[in-house]
């Protein structure tokens, strides 16, 4: 299993991503300060650092320039609220090999973890997902319902995913718009009701049942 070491003093942001993260099947340790992030990240037990800029202690700035310093490779994410260009160019200069804005949309977050660990072979859920005669391929997007591909938008097929990835697992709307439209959506939206009822439409009205006042659940 993939191993993730998230740096960022906000809890709030390290619960979402920490929950978002184990429930696509990554192993997760999390920090608050710079000076642990680097003692940790020298050990080399890590598969990719979600970093924060403005850690106590030693800055996220720093603790790159360090690890690129005496050549840890391990991939880094920076996660900031800073988006200026300068701030941009540093971070990227400086050793990362991403650079997320938050607020941010968990979905894209994941997509960009995938995206520099490599994992496509080794990653949970894996490429290729399948439930009764649904069957989804991650890294192509293709959904097939029996022999039938349907048309899923970029919101639905995250929506998919997760339900995929917990078969048979209550998960309450809260838990649904953290992974798929980000901790900072209004937790009082309808959408997820919305995008559940345009996915039924698409791969069966029986296959996603609602479980009242808990949430929804793949049966």
């Amino acid at each position: 299993m993939r191993h993730i070491l998230i740096a960022e003093d906000d809890p709030h942001i390290t619960s979402f991503v920490t929950r978002g993260l184990r429930g696509a099947g990554y192993e997760v340790t999390a920090v608050a300060d710079g000076e642990t992030a680097l003692l940790l990240a020298r050990a080399g037990d890590f598969d990719l650092l979600l970093l924060d800029i403005g850690l106590p202690g030693i800055d996220g700035f720093a603790v790159m320039s360090h690890l690129r310093g005496e050549g840890v490779t391990v991939p880094i994410i920076v996660l900031t609220a800073r988006d200026s260009v300068i701030d941009t160019v540093r971070g990227l200069e400086g050793g990362a090999n991403d650079y997320v804005t938050k607020p941010f949309q968990f979905a894209e977050l994941l997509a960009r973890v995938r995206l520099r660990i490599g994992d496509g072979e080794q990653r949970a859920p894996g490429p290729l997902l399948s439930h009764g005669d649904l069957s989804v391929d991650v890294r192509a997007r293709r959904v097939s319902v029996g022999e039938r591909n349907t048309e899923l938008t970029a919101r639905e097929f995250a929506l998919l995913e997760v339900f995929l990835g917990h078969p048979g697992q209550v998960l309450s709307r809260d838990q649904l718009i953290g992974h798929v439209w980000g901790a900072d959506f209004d937790p009082a939206s309808n959408v997820v009701d919305v995008y559940v009822r345009a996915l039924r439409g698409k791969i069966g009205p029986d296959r996603i049942e609602t479980v009242r006042g808990a949430g929804y659940r793949l049966r």
